[in-house]
Order: C-alpha cells, then sequence, then structure tokens
C-alpha cells in the first residue's frame, strides 16, 4: 500500500462530511442512494457478535429487496444450514419448518450465535413475510458462501441423489465412503490427508462434482419446475462444498494464507455461481452479501495482500467492478457477543476502546455517537483518510489482552470500502440461546497497563 500524505484534518473531515444516524428509516437514504444499480451489495462487520451491525445491516437488506429488487442475501454460513432457511423464507414445497426459529435449527455448530440471534430471527421472519403468496421465482433467498460443511454436504447429495437417482446414489456413497473412517471429523481427515498418513480424496470429490455438473447441463433443457431447478443446483453446489472443503481441510495444516485464499475463493464461486442460477429469467439478479469486513474490505487495502492474501471482496471487486459496492462497519468501544477460545461457549465481553492511531479512535475524536460516511468518489474525509492506519477485526473470538497483535492490521479505510458506518458504543448480539456465562457478561475490568486510546 502507498501511503498519501494528508492534507486535510482528517478528524475535522469526517465531522463536516459524515452523516449522523438517527434510528429512522432515513439513516440509510444515501447509502441506498449511492448503491444506484449496482448487482452486488456487501455489508461488512467489524465482528461477528455485534448487534449494531447485524441491527443495520438487517434494515439495509430489508430496504434492498422491498425498494431495488435485490433477490437473495448470501452470508458467510454454511450452505446446507441456510438453505433450510432458503426453503422457508420463499414458502420452497420441500420446506417443512413452521416457524422461523425452526428453520434455523441446523445452525448448531460453533459459533451458533451468528445466525441463531434475535436480529437473525426478525430477518428471517421479515423475509418470510415479504415473499408470502409471490411466485417462487419472484422470491428473496436466503444462502450460506462457506465451507466447513464437508460432511453435511455430503449427506445431503446422497440425500438428494436418493429421491432423484438410486444408482446414482450408490456411485456417491462409494465416493464418499473414502471420508468413512473419519467419523466425520474434518480436521482428523484433513491431518491425516496432509501428512500423506491416508491418501486424498480429492480424485472422489471432483468426480462426484463432475457427474452432478453433467446431470444439471442434462436436465437444463428439460423445462422442469423452477422448485425442481432449486434442488438440482442445491445438490449441485454441495457437491462444489465437498470437493472446495477436501482442499481446504488439508491445506489449513500446511500454510495459513493458502488454506484462507482457499475459503475466500471458494465463497466468491458461490456467489457467481449463485448470481448466474438466479439469473436465468434473463436479468442480472441483484444479491446482498453478509461477511465480516476481513473478508469484504478489499484486502489490496490491508496488511493481508502483503502476507498473500486475498478476500472476497477484492475478488468480487475485480470481476465486477462499479457492478459492486462493499459497505465497511466499525465501532470504538462498547460489548460484543465472542468466545474466548474455539469451540468454547459464548460470553458477552467488553470491548476495548480503540488504539490510538486506529480509525476507530480518530472516528470516537469526531465526536459523533453514531455515522455514516461515504467513501467513493473525492471527497476530502476520503482523502484525508486514505494514509493506512490501524483497524480492528473482531471474530468470533476475542482476546482483549492481546488486542494489538491479535485483532488489528494496517489498512486503507477508504480503499477497503465505498463507505463505513461506525457505532461509537456498541452492544452485544443477543444468542438465541443464552447461557449463564453471557448472562452474566464479563466484569469492567481493565489492567492499569493497557495501552488506551487517548
Amino acid at each position: 500500500m502507498k501511503a498519501r500524505r494528508e492534507t486535510t484534518d482528517p478528524v475535522a473531515a469526517v465531522r463536516a462530511e459524515a452523516r449522523p444516524l438517527t434510528g429512522g428509516r432515513e439513516d440509510y437514504d444515501a447509502l441506498l442512494e449511492l448503491v444506484g444499480d449496482a448487482q452486488f451489495v456487501l455489508l461488512g462487520e467489524a465482528s461477528h457478535g455485534t448487534h449494531d451491525f447485524y441491527r443495520a445491516r438487517a434494515e439495509i437488506t430489508k430496504r434492498l429487496i422491498a425498494e431495488k429488487g435485490f433477490a437473495a442475501v448470501a452470508a458467510e454460513a454454511d450452505w446446507p444450514d441456510a438453505y433450510r432457511v432458503n426453503r422457508y423464507v420463499r414458502g420452497a414445497p420441500q420446506g417443512s419448518d413452521a416457524s422461523a426459529e425452526e428453520a434455523l435449527r441446523d445452525f448448531q455448530r460453533f459459533p451458533q450465535w451468528m445466525w441463531r440471534n434475535a436480529d437473525i430471527l426478525d430477518l428471517v421472519g421479515w423475509l418470510r413475510e415479504h415473499n408470502d403468496g409471490g411466485p417462487l421465482d419472484q422470491t428473496a433467498g436466503f444462502y450460506g458462501l462457506d465451507l466447513y460443511s464437508l460432511y453435511a454436504s455430503i449427506d445431503a447429495v446422497i440425500g438428494y441423489l436418493d429421491k432423484t437417482d438410486p444408482d446414482a446414489a450408490e456411485r456417491a456413497r462409494r465416493r464418499y465412503g473414502c471420508f468413512e473412517m473419519f467419523e466425520k471429523d474434518e480436521q482428523a481427515y484433513g491431518y491425516a490427508a496432509s501428512s500423506g498418513r491416508v491418501e486424498a480424496c480429492e480424485e472422489e470429490v471432483v468426480a462426484q462434482l463432475v457427474e452432478l455438473q453433467r446431470r444439471a447441463g442434462g436436465a437444463g433443457g428439460s423445462g422442469g419446475s423452477r422448485a425442481g431447478d432449486d434442488e438440482r443446483f442445491f445438490a449441485e453446489q454441495n457437491a462444489r462444498v465437498a470437493k472446495n472443503a477436501e482442499a481446504y481441510y488439508r491445506e489449513m495444516f500446511r500454510a495459513r494464507d493458502e488454506s484462507w485464499n482457499l475459503r475466500d475463493s471458494h465463497m466468491a464461486e458461490t456467489l457467481d455461481a449463485l448470481a448466474a442460477h438466479l439469473s436465468r429469467g434473463g436479468r442480472s439478479a441483484k444479491i446482498v452479501v453478509w461477511a465480516h469486513n476481513s473478508h469484504l474490505g478489499d484486502a489490496r487495502a490491508t496488511q493481508m495482500s502483503a502476507r498473500g492474501e486475498l478476500n472476497l471482496g477484492q475478488l468480487v471487486r475485480e470481476r465486477h467492478g462499479d457492478r459492486a459496492m462493499i459497505v465497511g462497519f466499525t465501532t470504538y468501544a462498547g460489548t460484543v457477543t465472542a468466545a474466548s477460545d474455539w469451540g468454547a461457549p459464548a460470553e458477552r465481553k467488553w470491548v476495548r476502546p480503540g488504539l490510538a492511531g486506529s480509525y476507530e479512535a480518530l472516528f470516537h475524536g469526531a465526536a459523533l455517537p453514531r455515522f455514516y460516511l461515504a467513501l467513493r468518489g473525492k471527497g476530502e474525509a476520503a482523502a484525508a483518510l486514505r494514509e493506512p492506519r490501524l483497524e480492528r477485526f473482531i471474530g468470533v473470538i476475542y482476546r482483549p489482552e492481546t488486542e494489538r497483535w491479535s485483532h488489528y492490521y494496517e489498512a486503507s479505510l477508504p480503499s477497503q470500502f465505498d463507505a463505513v458506518f461506525h457505532y461509537d458504543e456498541s452492544r452485544a448480539l443477543e444468542p438465541l440461546e443464552r447461557t449463564v456465562r453471557w448472562e452474566k457478561g464479563e466484569v469492567r475490568e481493565v489492567p492499569q497497563t493497557y495501552p488506551f486510546a487517548a
């Protein structure tokens, strides 16, 4: 990244151009105007556990669907789990859930709270009501972009073929039988295959995907129902997940950057496949994407690029140019739902004030509780903010005791995002399953030696 010397006081520029948020519908008018005719709107988050981010993304999503004809939400979630929600919100014949809460019950993997929370429950209920009574091909759907669901996707492929082609189902069972000895432990498979202890299942998952793709191609001109086409696409995508997940779990024991790149490349591939599937009627389907800032903020504007990492936002911009818009979200302090270790219970933790030299601290200096700031174009704020600064990212794990090294990287915000929403003090996402630890929350006690922002 090349830094550019600031010619304007960045705090003053932000204060002059920021639009304060009042909590009303008009908070998102400027963003919708900026969106224009974009086909992809990517909505980020600075953490996986902040209510303010989820609520704002939900309100923006509702307006994109209702006012601009967006056809789908594509989220950083597993494909089969999200597809159960998709069937529910679209009233698909294969769906059997009676409520939004039931439709979310496949989200049982850590971090469960990312999707089983009060804000997602509200959005799923709204999608169902919005779609109610409409033709299936005019409903807005909910889809997953991620690739962690190796075994769930295998089961879904076999389940689909059991109903449509028993002989093909037997072939799939033989191919996927390669994974049986690992008892549905993806990481055990990845370690064994990457270390050469067992032969990788790469050929088998590729062969299964190719067979399903040929099958889908042969059915393309058959004039089948929309529901049948959707189920074929669902099965084909699960086969794609199995192929890419197999490579991901092998690679995660070799190099972090390559496994990251595999995951985000899979998300981009899935997004393009979904757009093509939903655009079969002739019009380009518009899709809103939900994922973490680290996946959506253009990696070329961050330290990630120097490490050889790319991300979904970069790939979408490279492939779709101005038809894509990327929106970031930041916070200075407050509370967050996060775990202390992978697989550990959800906790309600205090978020440390943003470090000196960070975008979060700079935004705090603007003395606005909540605001929206456009970064696309030639505004003074975008120019003043272009010099790289620290930027915080909190995933599903938050370790404030090592925050500088585990939760910050350098980035150029105006090159990452087209716009940003800032919440100076935010609050934790509310899980549907509240543990005693979450209810109790974290004691607000800070070591005296902690380097607070000025």
